[in-house]
């Protein structure tokens, strides 16, 4: 699932998939901007944007799914 998709879900599902709730993701996101615009951009840029990449660690760190099902 894509940010897209789990921003619209109710906020018990949301926080059943993800571990946080909305308002905690969105502070966590923040703080990620904040250290992406500081950091020195070297090699290829990301496909993921930064809202997919923080939702796909904290599914990794809730669920410890394997990278096959995380990519689906």
């Amino acid at each position: 699932m894509t940010y897209e998709q789990v921003k619209s879900l109710k906020l018990e599902d949301f926080k059943r998939l993800c571990g946080v709730r909305p308002e905690t993701f969105n502070q966590m996101l923040e703080v990620v901007r904040l250290l992406h615009r500081t950091k020195q951009k070297t090699g290829r840029p990301g496909k993921l944007s930064l809202e997919n990449q923080l939702l796909m660690t904290l599914e990794y760190w809730r669920e410890y799914r394997t990278y096959f099902h995380i990519g689906q």
